[in-house]
């Protein structure tokens, strides 16, 4: 396989891999990789240039979920020893943005567990987001509820939600492997919800819970068809009391295949690696760069994350800027049909 001219087509054609390309650059010889990084990054630069966009999370609610996702510490199947905490009031939330602002994390994600929202705790969202906003207008707020009513998506877009999360997770042939008590059409569908409201959607992968190449290929094509603005590529930190635990089938070079998979199926799109990447990628992480143009820092939902510092001096080293644009001004992207 010729990368280079691969990374041409994509860029000056929007050409999409066929799967037998697709399954080839999952599989691409250990000799090859810089090859295939170094195509990866062509396309990424195009796009991106060397700008990294830094995102920071906050667990608003934890456990507590009445879903059986198999990956997930929180749920209601886990046993897995975490804290558990009702909503946070409207001042903690706040305050963590603040926080994010002062690491340079443009984009601010407020998460919490469960299905969906209750009213109640829409309340508490919305009215964090206005004054969030007031402070800073300039920061993404990027909010992830679970499944939404069109009503509290319309509600979250006129309070000043920038960008709403609801990950695919696989595909959506091995979804019923990871959970039963909601569909993969369900996941789709609140991703559609919130783009009619107006909200950029953000949504994206677990690699590694015993899927397929092939679902890892039809994940990235799936994403491309959701036309899903930043997309999440997580890989599984198997924490223990949830049905996977124990699970380590990522190397580090097969995640450096993925996220250049991803890069090049969603050329346009903001890819992010984002949890489980500091123990699946170890060494390697300062590589994934050059296929992901995004990255969490901080603490993830019940894990713990790469101290901030380590995170910045990773990008100074490679001479990378940190970027800091607000989601307006995102490069326009073609449609993938």
């Amino acid at each position: 396989m010729n990368y280079e001219k691969l990374a041409t087509r994509i860029i000056e054609e929007n050409y999409l891999l066929s799967d037998a390309e697709a399954l080839a650059i999952l599989e691409t010889p250990q000799q090859d990789l810089l090859k295939l990084l170094q195509a990866s990054y062509q396309i990424r630069y195009h796009y991106y240039g060397n700008k990294v966009k830094l995102n920071m999370i906050i667990n608003t609610k934890s456990g507590l979920c009445p879903e059986n996702c198999g990956y997930c510490s929180q749920s209601i199947i886990s046993k897995a020893p975490i804290e558990k905490y009702a909503m946070m009031k409207q001042e903690e939330i706040v305050e963590g943005a603040r926080r994010a602002s002062v690491v340079q994390a443009g984009t601010y994600c407020i998460v919490a567990s469960g299905r969906g929202p209750a009213n109640r705790e829409l309340d508490i969202v919305v009215d964090a987001v206005k004054e969030i906003k007031a402070e800073n207008p300039n920061m993404t707020v990027c909010a992830c509820l679970g499944i939404l009513k069109p009503e509290q998506a319309e509600r979250l877009k006129e309070a000043g939600v920038d960008r709403y999360n609801h990950n695919l997770n696989t595909s959506e042939n091995h979804h019923e492997h990871i959970t039963t008590s909601h569909t993969y059409e369900d996941r789709v569908g609140t991703v559609e919800k919130v783009k009619n409201a107006g909200i950029s959607p953000c949504s994206g992968v677990i690699i590694g819970m015993k899927e397929s190449k092939e679902d890892v290929v039809q994940m990235a094509k799936s994403l491309r068809i959701l036309d899903a603005d930043s997309i999440p590529v997580n890989f599984l930190n198997a924490v223990d009391g949830t049905p996977l635990e124990g699970t380590k089938e990522v190397t580090p070079i097969y995640a450096l295949r993925v996220l250049a998979l991803f890069r090049m199926i969603n050329p346009t799109k903001e890819i992010r690696v984002s949890g489980g990447r500091e123990i699946n990628l170890r060494s390697l992480q300062p590589f994934s760069l050059y296929a992901a143009n995004s990255i969490f820092i901080g603490d993830y939902l019940t894990t713990s994350g790469q101290e901030e510092s380590s995170d910045l001096q990773m990008l100074e080293d490679l001479g990378f800027e940190v970027d800091l644009e607000p989601l307006s001004k995102e490069p326009i992207t073609t449609s993938c049909s």
